[in-house]
């Protein structure tokens, strides 16, 4: 290599390098137009660590590097952003965002909104770094909808005639495995269980029950982890929660999550103590537990009514049953809506249909959906084509507090979207041109700034585990990508290419080839001609009905990826007394060591004034000319070193094994 391209690569001048390169340990000469490419390999991996010693021991601080740390000032903004706010963010005027969008050919005005990508390359023409806030941005998100949906209720009510009790909304939420499902199961004497994987709920189901004559809506929601936000939406959509607790268990992480999703919502809940038919249940233990975190039950003075149930013999269903009516009678006024006039709902869960395109699950909350109606949902609109019950059973009309699963979009929309039936022709027409003005604006931000994003990519040093991800339903790809984004290593990270619902595609296969990608899919399915072209084009197919497992094998596909990280042990010093010989590539000598051991085999930098001067292998150990494997401190013996001749008496010999630590944990 020439000294001049590796000046340039340690971004130092070459006359600086050729005066440096003596104290690394690399003599090449004064004027060396040429390094060994091996030896140059070795200066670009020691010249950090040699600098920033060189910069401490003489006090330097690199003023280009704080003033460099001075300007890039990080900010955080969500996943869309408007104008406005963006410029608000970076302390900028308006006029300079704009101009500096205009100048990456996107032409938005003010009050439009651009999303994250967009901003992030903007952000840094202007010398920020930017970053997405992920859970302040889902948190404001859902409040955002929150208030927006209480808005139109309100204003609905305040025109309806007519008002009624509408059935109250029961979300049932707890830890993985403590029976939430089979609680349900038996409830509606249905068997929902053995449909899900491994007894565990991988997205969000609704069904209705009657009790002493009143209809009960019921969500069940997922208790694994990875699905935080899907059980936050069922916290949203609801009027009062059912915790489940199994009684041969204890408190666990994602029933705290509930407790406090259930507090953010200011939801009535009940604490169904579940399992007790179990011998080792104890149903004062979960009661104490509870009472250790402030939900003091009833029996012992508190306001949360407990009840014991098991789900698997059906004891005290019908007291929790009654209890739920008794709550509900409790909170009547916060059931108070109407069957009249156009609908408003919540998006429950989103899917594509194989034959019949997207297809959504809605909770209605006011008003009536109707085949025919009008409907605009988040980002999709279209016209409701046909509409079954939670038992599949086709409907005309769904009145307050109905789920129902009803297709009709032009594009699939997202679980937790509101849903708005806007029979006027001239307003809904109106709101597409809105939609389609938002999608027009995205798509030419894609099309101008995919080069920068690219060459942005390109820059990033960490290793990436490319997947392309396919899921059955949307709540379940929108929680699997948000659990990837938060498996990372300080080298590793994983990247989802490509998402989308339904089964894997031979699109899929071929660019998965292009990309180097895994193909993964949560409860979908690719056939086996497709099976087979991926194995001829070295495209890995993995799929999978749990979640976890899923997670579990992206984490250890992306460990794999990782070169184990080589680790430094100190073992001893020796001091140089004598030079026995010098060859081009070795020297024989004898030293005392000073402190710790030394051993055959092992790696040794030589120290001179406190300058490690060059490196080299004690090849060889002798003790009273009687070669052994290790030499304790305070004894003398005799090295022969494998290296450049550089060895002087009175040096310091400091001896070191290098060790190769695999990555366990992420």
């Amino acid at each position: 290599m020439n000294i001049t391209e590796l000046a340039r690569k340690l971004k130092v001048d070459p006359k600086e390098l050729r005066e440096k390169l003596p104290q690394l340990g690399f003599d090449i000469g004064k004027k060396a137009i040429q390094i060994d490419d091996q030896v140059a390999k070795k200066v670009i991996v020691l010249w950090p660590e040699f600098i920033k010693k060189t910069e401490e021991e003489s006090g330097i601080i690199s003023e280009v590097e704080e003033k460099k740390e001075e300007e890039t000032k990080t900010i955080f903004i969500p996943s869309f952003i408007t104008v406005h706010q963006f410029a608000e963010k970076l302390n900028l005027p308006v006029t300079k965002v704009i101009k500096e969008l205009m100048k990456n050919q996107i032409i938005a005005t003010i009050n439009e909104r651009i999303d994250f990508e967009t901003a992030a390359i903007i952000g840094e023409d202007l010398g920020f770094k930017i970053k997405r806030a992920e859970e302040e941005e889902e948190k404001e998100r859902e409040k955002e909808k929150k208030e927006k949906f209480e808005n139109l209720l309100k204003e609905k009510l305040k025109k309806a005639k007519n008002l009624i009790q509408r059935p109250p909304i029961i979300v049932v939420m707890g830890h993985v495995d403590h029976g939430k499902t089979l609680l349900l199961d038996t409830i509606r004497k249905t068997n929902i269980v053995q449909q899900e994987e491994g007894g565990i709920t991988q997205h969000i189901g609704a069904y209705q029950v009657k009790q002493r004559g009143k209809i009960i809506t019921f969500i069940d929601t997922p208790g694994h982890e990875a699905f935080k936000s899907l059980r936050a939406r069922g916290g949203m959509v609801s009027d009062i929660a059912i915790l489940v607790i199994a009684a041969d268990d204890h408190i666990q992480p994602q029933t705290l999550e509930a407790i406090k999703i259930i507090q953010e919502e200011q939801l009535p809940f009940i604490v169904a103590i579940n399992k007790i038919d179990k011998e080792e249940a104890d149903i004062e233990k979960i009661k104490k537990e509870l009472a250790e975190i402030n939900l003091v039950p009833e029996d012992w003075g508190g306001e949360v009514i407990c009840v014991p149930v098991s789900a698997k013999t059906g004891q005290g269903i019908e007291n929790l049953l009654e209890m739920i009516l008794l709550v509900a009678d409790l909170h009547k006024d916060k059931f108070t809506t109407t069957s009249e006039g156009e609908a408003i709902g919540t998006i429950i869960e989103s899917k594509i249909d194989p034959t019949a395109g997207p297809v959504a699950t809605v909770l209605v909350h006011s008003g009536t959906l109707k085949i025919g109606d009008s409907v605009i949902v988040g980002n999709s609109y279209g016209k409701i084509r046909a509409m079954k019950n939670w038992q599949g059973k086709p409907i005309e009309e769904a009145p307050p507090s109905t789920p129902v699963r009803f297709l009709g979009f032009k594009s699939l929309p997202e679980a937790g979207d509101i849903l708005e039936v806007v029979n006027d022709q001239k307003e809904f027409k109106k709101r597409i041109r809105e939609l389609e003005k938002t999608k027009e604006i995205s798509l030419s931000s894609f099309a101008s700034l995919e080069t920068k994003k690219i060459k942005k990519e390109e820059k990033e040093e960490k290793i990436t585990l490319n997947i392309i991800l396919r899921a059955d339903v949307l709540g379940s790809l929108e929680s699997i990508v948000h659990s990837l984004g938060k498996i990372k290593l300080k080298k590793g990270k994983i990247k989802v290419i490509k998402q989308g619902l339904g089964n894997i595609t031979e699109a899929d296969v071929l660019f998965a080839e292009a990309s180097k990608a895994i193909i993964i899919g949560f409860r979908v399915k690719a056939n086996p001609n497709l099976v087979l072209a991926a194995k001829n084009r070295n495209v890995e197919i993995k799929t999978f009905q749990v979640i976890y497992e899923l997670l579990d094998f992206c984490q250890k596909e992306l460990t794999k990826l990782i070169p184990p990280e080589i680790v430094r042990k100190k073992l001893g010093e020796v001091k140089i007394l004598a030079i026995f010989r010098s060859e081009p590539n070795s020297m024989i000598v004898g030293g005392k060591v000073i402190e710790g051991k030394i051993r055959k085999g092992t790696k040794a930098e030589i120290k001179r004034e406190e300058q490690i001067i060059g490196r080299g292998e004690i090849e060889e150990v002798q003790v009273n000319k009687v070669e052994t494997q290790e030499v304790e401190e305070g004894k003398e013996c005799g090295i022969k070193f494998k290296g450049k001749p550089l060895i002087k008496i009175g040096d310091i010999l400091q001896v070191y094994l290098e060790e190769k630590k695999t990555i366990d944990n992420i």
